[in-house]
């Protein structure tokens, strides 16, 4: 539905009757447990104040201050100017990023923080709330229609991939990635769920690929053959579900089964074939059938499960040229990741300690300012982006179980915000705000607990910094805004 911000007769209530005080207070109390574990994690034995701004909590305290300060300017803001300056915003950034690549200093391999005499600010993180409001705006315009016509779900991929490339020339491939999380606004909004699906796809393969590079001795990898076999079954099954029909997964089962099974038999005859055409040749006619058969029977979805039967095995193939352009230490994190190289002084040092420090915490934590990893700072970067990991060590699962719930108590009330708003630009603005936040939650603790590789993702409102708690909360504040004023939005 395509609505417009525009006032009515209650245009005169106050924000803060209707502003979403739990909301509020949840970013209240996150803010500050976060200055409270940036505090323990840079815990020295000088013993210097909470509140000094020698320490890295007093600069947090500081942040937090004119955070504050710029969520009550924007609550006292008119709510109007979010939709009708969108695009010159989003516009602004993008230039941001762009000017930023070449004027940025150096700082540890990537150029993207801007320098004002003793303060430094990340524009990406900036870049996160623009592209949000911009793509709310693009999706609420009059008549528009995701899926139709095909160009506009690729004007809002547009958006979605311009500051993305833009942060990756950065060499910011962390804060990059944050802004896939919005593709999960556009399956809210229509978009078909087979490119979830291959995504999905697309990082198992990727996952299966690497790490199964081992030969057979059929002429093709380990991980190749896995991913043939995972291909012609997902692709039969999805065929048959498109189809209704069980006479389409029937003929494909047969036809794998006798194509490899004359395979067998000629190499039992001494006629030794690479497996890896063999596999490429049966996933190929099976497309080629599919297709056909979409054509005879008027069923379009079928041609989707051949491109993505083929478009399947050709990416399993080029996994490790991709692999091979990716950054030295990236390559490095990757494999430490999925188990395939042991590097515990050098790219796995940080989640091995890291682990070590949440483990060591047990259930109920070693005490505030007792945690032994901490203190003998064998975690670096422990204040930022391993901030979590002071946590366990300190307050114990308890501790860790606590703060994952107050995330996901915050998220779901993002949520219900999103599913009350009258005005397609808010909804929309909602879900985008809760996708980061998921993102961010889930990248960072998977990958102090090392589930997923290190990417430079910070906690909201825990690690250390001014761009990424002032762009948290512009974006929540904003969020705020819209919703306290949903009472007086015509839609």
């Amino acid at each position: 539905m395509s609505s417009n911000l525009s006032p009515s007769n209650n245009a005169n209530d106050s924000v803060f009757r209707t502003l979403d005080w739990l909301t509020v207070g949840l970013y209240l109390l996150l803010v500050v447990l976060g200055a409270i574990s940036i505090y323990a994690a840079s815990y020295d034995f000088d013993h210097a104040s909470i509140f000094s701004f020698a320490e890295f909590s007093g600069k947090q305290f500081r942040w937090i201050g004119l955070a504050l300060v710029i969520g009550l300017v924007i609550l006292l803001s008119d709510y109007r100017i979010y939709e009708t300056y969108a695009y010159p915003f989003y516009i602004f950034m993008l230039l941001l990023l762009a000017v930023t690549i070449f004027i940025a200093p150096d700082t540890k391999g990537s150029h993207s923080w801007l320098k004002f005499g003793p303060m430094s600010l990340q524009p990406a993180e900036f870049a996160k709330c623009a592209t949000a409001l911009c793509l709310a705006k693009l999706i609420s315009s009059y008549g528009f229609k995701l899926t139709s016509p095909p160009s506009n779900f690729f004007k809002a991929v547009g958006i979605i991939i311009a500051p993305i490339i833009l942060i990756i020339l950065q060499k910011e491939t962390g804060s990059a990635l944050v802004f896939l999380a919005l593709f999960f606004v556009l399956y809210r909004e229509g978009m078909s769920g087979l490119i979830l699906l291959a995504a999905l796809a697309a990082v198992v393969i990727f996952v299966v690929a690497v790490k199964y590079t081992e030969p057979m001795g059929l002429g093709m990898a380990k991980g190749q053959f896995i991913v043939s076999v995972l291909t012609m079954l997902t692709a039969t099954l999805m065929a048959g579900i498109h189809a209704r029909s069980f006479e389409v997964m029937r003929n494909l089962f047969l036809g794998f089964g006798g194509l490899i099974g004359l395979a067998f038999g000629l190499n039992a005859l001494g006629l030794h074939l690479p497996w890896f055409w063999i596999f490429v040749g049966v996933i190929i006619l099976s497309a080629v059938y599919m297709t056909l058969n979409g054509l005879r029977n008027h069923l379009p979805k079928l041609y989707v499960c051949a491109i993505f039967a083929v478009g399947a095995i050709a990416f399993s193939f080029s996994v490790n040229v991709l692999f091979d352009h990716l950054q030295p230490h990236q390559q490095n994190r990757i494999l430490v990741s999925f188990g395939i190289k042991a590097d515990p002084r050098g790219a796995g040092y940080n989640v091995n300690q890291s682990m070590i420090a949440i483990g060591s915490g047990g259930i109920q934590g070693k005490g505030f300012l007792n945690g032994t990893q901490t203190k003998l700072k064998y975690v670096p970067e422990q204040h930022t982006d391993f901030i979590f990991c002071t946590i366990g060590e300190e307050k114990g699962f308890i501790g860790t179980t606590s703060v994952i719930l107050l995330f996901l108590i915050l998220i779901l009330r993002i949520i219900h915000i999103a599913e009350r708003q009258p005005a397609t630009f808010s909804r929309v603005y909602a879900y985008c705000v809760a996708s980061y936040f998921i993102f961010h939650l889930c990248i960072n603790v998977g990958m102090v607990i090392g589930l997923c590789p290190v990417i430079g993702i910070p906690l909201p409102f825990f690690s250390y910094g001014g761009s990424s708690l002032w762009g948290f909360t512009i974006l929540l504040f904003i969020l705020l805004r819209l919703d306290s004023a949903r009472k007086r939005i015509r839609h």
